[in-house]
């Protein structure tokens, strides 16, 4: 078995090889924003094409270097040169790309991006300077769009699993939480919870005892776990593997939702290539410390998010929150002790335990440190996974990352934090990206969606959207939550049918109430954040509806032409969701 020290070495010749040698190296995006676009297309087109021509190139496969809108990104290092970045690109295109910069030396006729890199490239720009990438400040994808998520060696070429290394032979478990504590790492899975503190509660007992991470991921608008999976799937491993020694945990499971391909095949790659290598199984880098992970599936259940849901799935039973006490800490999956952390709280700790707390505790803003990772969605001109530091306002964001709002609108809302977040007007745009500051301002940042909306549509529909798919994913073992969702779904949906009265405001905040006071998890407490912050931000469109019988913007149905046994749509709009009867 090799020391970490030789196997360091060997990724490093290998990266020297693709950087500094002979051959050119050509990167193409897969993530899922690339897939979607027939990224997969254009790899095989380069490779054919190669392949025509004679031509010896390294060809990868990378992850999301977050500027989504311009994928598929291909991203072609030459020796001696800087990385050329072409956008958009399409199988057509790949041909014309292969003569102009591979044979010519030549820029192609259009779609060049930028170059990141030391040496110039004349007439292109500097890609640092897009406040896409330069507003970026990335630890969690600190590797995405830039190594192979099928290839250790770039990962530890890279630095990857020096903070492991650091852990096993240069701190003790109690050091190690004591490190993330000291670092302010809360939880990116919605709660923020302190971390390491989470860590401090494992019970010290015989194993087993399990590391579970959560990447079940159902929130509309969010994807920002799957996309740290499929772009580099070795940096939650190595923060698995710190979580299990600083807990003193034997085995962890990586929880998926069934049916995400890309982050299941990446993963479960990932997986094997730590056991070929030494990095899981026993005695880890030649050290006493052992730890076994494999993926485990969860069904298309958004309540399986909740982290005891997930255990009673991974014991074969029906994706349901249990009753606590006991916490997982003290009885967990097969009731042995465990902790559950997001795929990026974990993510980050390599680079915590490998550069130190007090350098992440220095990003960030008051009791939010380090970054966030946002998912930018909806009416923006340039949508993308970006991890910039918290503490930025979401007006710098939306308009200087994102592009502001298209074809000449106006921002009206941002919806965050997931379907039991809530909604922001136009005026939120100076609240900062900090956990306690959005909540009071009636929001939370959860996992990190954020979907931009624009003038054209009605507050009170896309709150029924919001309702909706929250009452169809509730489990329905508490009935509080069972019945209020219901409740709250008949109620809005006569608001926006033009047949509600003045007192249904105050009956749903009734509703809500005992919800939040009385349901068994967070998806009954939080169900009613929604309509809280569309009633505070803005409730002339509820007035509008209940007295003036009319919407703002024309968008919700007329009574004329409503149905009334069709309840409201999905939130893609395409299908009418039917309440689910439990």
């Amino acid at each position: 078995m090799r020391s970490y020290e030789e196997l360091k070495a060997q990724a490093d010749s290998r990266w020297q090889e693709l950087t500094a040698g002979e051959k050119p190296w050509i990167r193409i995006g897969s993530a899922m924003c690339a897939h979607a676009v027939g990224a997969f297309d254009v790899r095989d087109a380069f490779r054919a094409e190669l392949d025509r021509r004679g031509i010896d190139a390294n060809l990868d496969d990378v992850g999301c270097l977050g500027i989504c809108y311009a994928e598929p990104l291909v991203d072609i290092l030459k020796p001696g040169g800087s990385r050329l970045f072409l956008n958009n690109v399409t199988p057509d295109d790949v041909p014309g790309i292969v003569q102009s910069v591979l044979v010519d030396g030549a820029l192609p006729d259009a779609g060049v991006l930028g170059y990141l890199g030391d040496t110039p490239i004349p007439g292109v720009a500097n890609l640092s300077a897009l406040p896409a990438i330069g507003m970026q400040q990335r630890i969690a994808l600190r590797n995405a769009g830039n190594t192979a998520p099928a290839e250790l060696m770039q990962y530890v070429a890279n630095d990857g699993y020096s903070g492991l290394h650091k852990a096993l032979f240069e701190m003790q478990p109690d050091e190690v939480v004591k490190e993330v504590i000291d670092s302010g790492l809360r939880g990116r899975g919605g709660a923020a919870f302190p971390t390491g503190v989470k860590w401090s509660f494992m019970v010290r007992s015989d194993p087993p005892k399990y590391i579970l991470c959560n990447c079940e991921e159902g929130d509309p608008g969010a994807y920002n776990d799957k996309g740290i999976l499929e772009s580099d799937p070795y940096t939650l491993l190595e923060g698995m593997c710190i979580a299990g020694y600083a807990t003193g945990a034997t085995n962890g499971f990586v929880f998926i939702r069934h049916g995400h391909e890309g982050p299941i095949s990446r993963t479960e790659r990932a997986i094997e290539q730590a056991y070929e290598y030494g990095l899981l199984g026993k005695n880890i880098l030649n050290s006493d410390f052992s730890f076994d992970i494999e993926v485990a599936l969860t069904g298309e259940s958004y309540v399986a998010g909740e982290e005891t849901a997930l255990m009673e799935a991974i014991e074969g039973h029906r994706s349901q929150p249990r009753f606590r006490p006991p916490f997982p800490a003290a009885f967990g999956v097969w009731g042995k002790p465990s902790t559950i952390n997001n795929v990026k709280s974990l993510a980050y700790t390599p680079e915590i335990i490998a550069k130190g707390a007090e350098w992440f505790s220095s990003i960030g803003v008051n009791r939010s440190t380090g970054t966030a990772i946002v998912c930018l969605n909806g009416n923006v001109n340039y949508p993308g996974l970006y991890e910039v530091p918290m503490g930025l306002t979401l007006g710098q964001v939306v308009n200087d990352i994102g592009g502001g709002v298209p074809n000449g609108k106006r921002l009206k809302m941002l919806q965050t934090g997931g379907p039991l977040g809530g909604v922001l007007g136009a005026d939120s745009l100076g609240v900062h990206i900090d956990f306690d500051e959005m909540r009071e301002a009636g929001a939370i940042f959860g996992s990190g969606g954020v979907i931009v909306i624009d003038e054209d549509t009605c507050a009170v529909d896309i709150t029924r959207n919001l309702v909706a798919f929250t009452q169809y994913e509730s489990c329905g073992k508490c009935f509080p939550c069972r019945l209020g969702m219901e409740q709250l779904l008949e109620v809005i949906d006569r608001v926006v049918r033009f047949e509600s009265r003045a007192e249904d405001l105050d009956l749903m905040r009734n509703i809500g109430r005992t919800m939040e006071a009385s349901s068994l998890c967070g998806h009954g407490q939080l169900g009613f954040g929604p309509i809280r912050s569309a009633l505070q931000h803005f409730e002339a469109d509820f007035v509008s509806h209940i007295g003036g019988k009319r919407c703002p913007t024309g968008s919700c149905l007329r009574p004329a032409i409503a149905p009334k046994n069709t309840r409201p749509y999905a939130m893609d709009g395409n299908r009418p969701l039917p309440v689910r009867t439990l």
